[in-house]
Parts: C-alpha cells; structure tokens; sequence
C-alpha cells in the first residue's frame, strides 16, 4: 500500500481551491515596500474621495467632530518629583501650565505659523489629512511677532511635498532619513517649489541639539514602515464599486424617464424593411411602401400624443398602441446591494454603518450602545496616536520656550527642563465624551458602577469628557461665589452640594473632604 503524500495545513488541494488561489498571487514583503510602491496613486485616489464623494467626505467631517470637538484639552500630568514638590505643588504647577497653553492655543498669530488657524482648528486640520494620505508632516518653528508674546510657531506641511526618494547608502528611505547606528529619523528632505515655480529640495533636521523637535511626523503602521498610507486604501475598490452601481441606477432610471411612453406598431421602418430585401425587390416596393410611410406620417402628424396634457385621448392607426412605461430604477435589490458597499466602507472608516448613512432604521438602543462600545476605542486610540501626537509635540516646544523665557519657573530653569524633559512633558488630551443612546440610563449605570466600587469619580468624569480636578475646581467656585452673592442679597448661605445629594448609594461626583468624613464616623 502506497503511503499518502505529505500535504501542507493551510490552502490544502481541496476542490476549486487552486482555480481561486491562482490569480492574483501576493507575495509576502515589506509594508515599506508596498507602501513605497503605491503610495503617490493610492493617496490620490483617496484624497479625490475625499473631495468628490460625499458620504466620505461627511464621515470624515462627523469623525472630526467626535475625535476633536472645538479643541483637544491638556489634562497636564507632570512627574516633579526631581524637585522635590509634594502633590499640592505640582498641581499648582500643572493648573498654571495648562491655563497658559489654553490661552496660546485660542490665538491663531500665536500658534499657527501663517496666522489662520487656532490650536484646535491645526488639529482638525491634522485628522483631514491623515485620511487622506495617512501621515501629516508639521514643522515647529521659532518665528517671532510683533504683539505675540511666543515665537513657537506650527506649520502644517502637505504630505506630499516629503520626497519619495530612496537612497540605502545614505540610510534615505521615501525621504526619511535615519541615523547611522541609531534607526531614528534625523532629518526629512522635501521637495518644494521656489517663488519663480522650480522644484527644489530641502532637508531638514527632526530635532535640534537640545532635543526641541521641529519636524513632527505623524503616521500609524507596523514595524519597519517609515511612511503612513491613507486608512481609505483597502476601501478604495469598494468605494469605485459604489459609484458606479449608483451612476448606472442613475442613468438608467433617467433613461426610462425619457422614454416613458412609446407606440408599438406592426408596421417595420423603411431601414429595417430594406434591410430584409433583397437588391432586386428593393426598387419594386420603395415606391409603395414610402407611399405607405407618408400616408402614415400625414397621419400622425394631425395626432399629437402629449403626455403633459390631462385627459388628452390620442386616435392611433389600427394595428397600434401607446404603451407607458414605469421606472424600474432603482430595483428592489438596489438599496441591499448599495448598504452592503457602504457597511463595508464605515468598518474601513471605523465608524457605524449609521453613522456613515444616518439611517437608524431597524437600530435599538442595544444595538447603537454595542456598535459605541465596539467603535470608541479605536476613536480613543486614532485620537491619541494622530492629533495627540502632534499636540504633543508642539506642547513640548511650546513649553521648553516657556521656562526659558521664564514666563514658568521651575528650579533649574532650562536646564533642569532639558535633563528632565520626558517626566515634565508628560500629557493626555482629552476629547469630547464618547456619545450616548440615552443618557439616563447611561447616569444610571455610572451610579451603579460607582456604588459597587468599581469605578471611580475620576473615571466617570473622563467617560463625560470632563476633567475631573477641573470639575472640582468648577464647583467650588461656583458655591463660593453663590454664598457671596447671597450674603450681599441678604439670602442664608447654600449647604453644599454634596450634602444635598442623598449618600443612599453615594453621589456619583463628591467632594474629596465628604470620603475622609464618611471613613472618619
């Protein structure tokens, strides 16, 4: 008995197997690579999407919205522990760091390097961009004005102006060049255009000698890719697919509404009854049959068939009759065939099928509840890596020219920042909250969580978008200036709020001093 041949465990010969593996044949390489060699036609074709096809362009308008709201806002966490400061000093610190940077970010001549922008416009910029070609290139700039008190300065730079050259001797790979023995990128060369319109390259470095970053790139991929690509690309077949399927039900349902009525008739036209002929007969029966045809077109002449008079009753030839006729576009089968293409195009978007076509027919609240909870997290992640990480960078800069200037004091001043840069530019940014079906039922389950211990204030605070210190600071404020406004009014003070919020399962935000009186009695 002969012995069964060794077979692979994947793609085995099952039957059709090889018909459906046989063409196209991918070869495994680097995604450098690939993106290398796709990367100026796929980010065209997505970028055209971007402008001309409107679900597109108005899911990208509703992912800024929910990514950035009017602004990403600094939660400041800084670690200053090197200078010896206790908690309440860095929190004085952190307070006085983040109400600077709020006020630079909302002064377009301050933080845009061509006057136009504010910070959170720059960032709605950055998200626009990365759909459209997967990466934004942003130079920080020192660049001084009269009536602006910082010279640092952002500047957005087109994708495509980073240069597409390769150059392996000189560790150039798409116009990322990295360092001999360290991979990091050194410097970007940029092909841009001189007043008189000539091409010309410039290099620049990602970092100064002190650390400053001043060319931002910012892109998402895997290991050993030095260029993003546009997250539309595996979409972009879908897309085309779409417009096509709607431009044909388009056009054929503008053709039926043209056509909508014609006469059938026994009688061929002279063109189809030579063509039956034969070279002899034709002669004999011209003369007749074009008799026939004027005598017909006489006729019809004195029978006007108008479709846009009401009870209009039209006396045809004998052997014909009007026919009207219906659209049969779009079909039954259209608008399945149309929300399969379009399901396919959100999940590539990562956003819902309902946010993509505003249909929430068929949609309960468990099912938008499970289609957030599966979604925001990608949301949370793309706004932390894309707008975070230019933010972040540009806040880094912002901040080493600040306590330079010392306009923030620190012990050691610039020197004690360059040495301890990373512990005091640690940061998170914070978005709008992530959206709810129904916000009672949502205050209902942070209560719940709250009560059973497995959530904390913090926490609650971050799911509604808020900063929880600033939330405290907010209601402090607002009791202190309540009870002066009612003294000066003769009125008894107010008790504060967290005593009148009843502790049967604990108020859902309380006042740090209620926990120590709680644990205290």
């Amino acid at each position: 008995m002969e012995r069964p041949a060794p077979s692979a465990g994947y793609l085995r010969g099952e039957p059709g197997m090889g018909v459906s593996l046989a063409m196209p044949r991918p070869v495994l390489r680097d995604r450098a690579d690939n993106i290398r060699a796709a990367w100026p036609q796929v980010n065209a074709r997505a970028d055209d999407a971007l402008i001309n096809n409107g679900w597109i362009a108005g899911c990208v308008e509703q992912v800024v919205a929910l990514m950035i709201g009017s602004e990403l806002r600094l939660s400041y966490k800084p670690d200053c522990s090197a200078f010896g400061w206790d908690a309440k000093q860095t929190r004085a610190f952190a307070s006085r760091v983040e109400g600077r940077f709020r006020i630079y970010g909302s002064q377009p001549r301050e933080v845009d390097a061509h006057g136009r922008y504010t910070l959170g416009q720059l960032q709605a910029a950055v998200v626009r961009q990365w759909f459209g070609t997967g990466e934004v290139p942003a130079e920080i700039d020192w660049l001084p004005r009269a009536g602006c008190e910082t010279g640092t300065k952002v500047r957005l730079i087109p994708s495509h102006w980073l240069s597409q050259k390769t150059d392996p001797l000189t560790n150039l790979y798409q116009g990322v060049r990295s360092g001999l023995r360290d991979p990091e990128p050194v410097s970007y060369l940029f092909e841009t255009r001189d007043p008189m319109g000539f091409c010309r390259e410039v290099e620049k470095r990602a970092r100064d000698g002190f650390g400053r970053p001043k060319i931002v790139h910012v892109f998402d991929g895997v290991g050993n890719q030095v260029r993003g690509i546009t997250p539309l690309a595996p979409a972009l077949k879908i897309v085309r697919q779409f417009d096509q399927l709607a431009d044909a039900t388009l056009t054929a349902a503008m053709i039926h509404a043209i056509f909508a009525a014609t006469i059938e008739s026994d009688y061929p036209t002279e063109q189809v009854l030579q063509a039956l002929q034969g070279e002899g007969e034709r002669d004999e029966l011209a003369g007749a049959f074009n008799a026939f045809l004027n005598q017909t077109a006489d006729w019809h002449k004195n029978v006007n068939i108008d479709l846009g008079r009401h009870g209009k009753i039209a006396h045809l030839l004998m052997g014909e009759k009007l026919k009207l006729h219906g659209s049969e576009h779009p079909n039954a089968t259209y608008e399945a065939f149309a929300n399969f293409l379009l399901r396919e195009i959100a999940s590539c978007l990562g956003v819902m099928f309902e946010d993509l076509t505003g249909d929430y027919r068929g949609a309960t609240y468990s099912s938008i509840r499970m289609g957030i909870a599966k979604k925001w997290p990608l949301m949370e992640y793309r706004r932390r890596v894309i707008p975070g990480r230019f933010t972040q960078a540009l806040f880094e800069a912002w901040l080493e020219e600040e306590i330079d200037a010392g306009r923030i004091e620190i012990p050691g001043g610039i020197d004690a920042f360059v040495a301890n840069r990373t512990s005091l530019c640690k940061a998170d940014w914070k978005g709008p909250p992530k959206p709810q079906a129904d916000d009672a039922k949502a205050a209902k389950a942070h209560q719940t969580w709250f009560e059973m211990g497995v959530m904390s204030r913090e926490q609650i605070c971050n799911d509604l978008g808020a900063d929880h210190e600033e939330v405290i600071r907010q209601r402090v404020d607002e009791e202190m200036l309540e009870n002066e406004l009612r003294a000066e009014a003769g009125l008894p003070p107010i008790e504060p709020r967290s005593r009148m919020i009843g502790h049967n399962g604990g108020p859902a935000i309380a006042d740090e001093d209620d926990d120590q009186r709680d644990e205290a009695a």
